[in-house]
């Protein structure tokens, strides 16, 4: 083999090595989106490159995994239905009292399965790893409800954050609570 051979050759390889190396780098990109949905644009739209979102993203795999989660037992998922369909009936005749009760519900509902609850935004996080597709729900319906805590949401907000919790207990309870 001459030299030239020899350079063509290994230079093949590092064609082949980089366009592995990039594929691996898609397909890991790809996973990510696959499993945060819309959580992934949100991160990558909030840091400075998206090299840093999907390292906070596989962070919060990694602290996902040694969270001790549960499933909810037959009577505990119960009540819990119980208890939201009671609160959506209240809705109607006290709107203001309602959203601040579902809020504290689903605080109950992602302590009892495990996650923590100490802060809003580390519960949104560990929750993103497999509530991806309503962790938005839960963001919007948090937001109003801390707005009607200030005394600047309306009627109509606080009827779209029902909604908007409803779709998260819906998710954490494995179907829909009515």
């Amino acid at each position: 083999m001459t030299t030239v051979e020899l350079i063509l050759v290994l230079l093949g390889l590092a064609a082949l090595l980089l366009a592995g190396f990039f594929a691996w780098i898609h397909l890991r990109r790809q996973a990510l989106r696959r499993r945060f949905g819309p959580e992934y644009d949100r991160i990558a739209s909030e840091m400075d490159n998206l090299g840093q979102a999907e390292h906070e993203l596989r962070d919060r795999e990694a602290r996902h995994a040694k969270l001790e989660l549960r499933e909810l037992s037959d009577d505990t998922r119960e009540d819990y239905v119980q208890q939201w369909t009671s609160l959506q009936a209240r809705f109607i005749d006290s709107p203001e009292t309602s959203v601040g009760e579902a809020d504290a519900l689903v605080t109950r509902l992602i302590a009892d399965r495990g996650y923590p609850t100490g802060d809003f935004d580390e519960a949104a996080a560990m929750l993103s790893v497999e509530h991806a597709q309503t962790l938005a729900d839960y963001r919007t319906a948090h937001e109003i409800a801390t707005r009607h805590e200030a005394g600047r949401a309306d009627t109509e907000e606080l009827r779209q954050a029902i909604v908007h919790y409803r779709t998260l207990v819906a998710d954490l309870l494995g179907g829909d609570p009515v």
